[in-house]
């Protein structure tokens, strides 16, 4: 299913005064695709998913399935598996009862099983039983049916709401911030086994987070959001290595990335007495931005400094270099080099530079 939002805008009222949650959202969730909103908490990103889901409707603009104007349907005409960061599971249900909760209390999907076994000449237990042997196996979970959810891990009970969504056959998955109850090393074994349902599944799947590092390692796209704006849209590593504006590079990457003033003057681009390139833009003040993996410690290079500090990050080696115009910068140690050395030389990768001017829109890179 593809998903299109056309302006879409939702605005709250709150003790009279209107907040614009979103404002004039427009892009393309493309099939099958597992998509990311991602961005800082209270920026929009859960009211998108929300207005997709038909629990928010829209306050301007439009929405689309597959070209078909679905801006005014109810939410449970819109096909909607969706699971919330806190699962919802029923503590008194099995993981089986759970699972089959949706078919058996939803008066159109109760509908769509009779219909169905009435064709297949089987009994509608039959059916469901089925549907939920299906959505166990794909989400792994088919030793747990018997359990109830206080005897699952948080990764199991999450799976389980994956598969209570699953088995109503939906066209879209959504998912709010699944992941932020786990601890750190579920969170990663999880956010890959929704990677591996997603492709089985083959759904158009939609991922909120607050958390870059899930986005840019499960998502095919990822759209970032800044206080109910688009930022930029692309996959992971387009937006990583060619953010457009200074807050989408600021926002991605483990490292955080180095932000110095810099000078251009002539078209040659100097952070203090260092001339590390050339653009065409007019004379001024700008502001430079390098990536820390993307300075490499070496014999040669067009930026020098003095070491100041050596930092250990994720078990890589990095420094922290003071240059001659009293600004740091943060480095990758080169282990062929004496560490003990004052005098730093960096070498900056090709197409790692990021220009943005006063308003933070990147200008150029090189």
């Amino acid at each position: 299913m593809e998903v299109e939002f056309k302006h879409a805008t939702k605005e709250f009222v709150n003790k009279g005064k209107s907040i614009r949650a979103v404002d004039d959202l427009s892009l393309t969730i493309k099939t099958g695709t597992l998509f990311g909103f991602l961005g800082p908490s209270g920026c929009g990103k859960s009211t998108s998913l929300f207005m997709l889901a038909g629990i928010h409707d829209f306050t301007a603009g439009s929405l689309f399935f597959d070209g078909r104007d679905v801006t005014m349907l109810a939410p449970e005409k819109r096909k909607i598996g969706m699971v919330f960061q806190n699962y919802a599971l029923y503590p008194h249900l099995t993981v089986k009862q759970n699972i089959e909760f949706p078919l058996v209390n939803s008066k159109d999907l109760s509908k769509q099983l009779k219909m169905q076994a009435k064709n297949r000449g089987v009994k509608v237990r039959q059916l469901i039983e089925e549907k939920v042997d299906e959505v166990s196996r794909v989400v792994e979970i088919g030793e747990l049916l018997d359990r109830t959810p206080n005897e699952l891990s948080g990764g199991q009970q999450q799976r389980v709401a994956i598969a209570r969504a699953l088995v109503k056959e939906p066209s879209i998955l959504l998912l709010d911030e699944p992941l932020s109850n786990l601890d750190a090393r579920l969170r990663v074994q999880t956010r890959e086994e929704i990677r591996k349902i997603q492709e089985k599944t083959g759904i158009t799947t939609v991922f909120v987070t607050h958390d870059q590092e899930e986005a840019m390692n499960i998502c095919s796209e990822i759209a970032i959001i800044k206080d109910g704006r688009l930022q930029q849209v692309g996959t992971p590593q387009q937006v990583y290595d060619q953010p457009c504006n200074l807050f989408v590079a600021q926002f991605l990457g483990s490292f955080l990335i180095n932000t110095l003033t810099a000078s251009i003057q002539g078209g040659r681009v100097l952070l203090g007495t260092n001339h590390i390139g050339s653009v065409h833009l007019p004379d001024g003040e700008y502001t430079i931005g390098i990536r820390p993996e993307n300075i490499i410690q070496s014999e040669q290079g067009c930026l020098s400094g003095s070491l100041v500090a050596s930092i250990r990050h994720a078990g890589i080696n990095t420094g922290e270099a003071l240059l001659d115009d009293g600004q740091t910068i943060q480095f990758v140690k080169n282990p062929n080099i004496d560490s003990e050395e004052e005098k730093v030389i960096l070498h900056l990768k090709p197409g790692s530079v990021m220009v943005f001017d006063v308003l933070g829109k990147k200008v150029a890179q090189w």
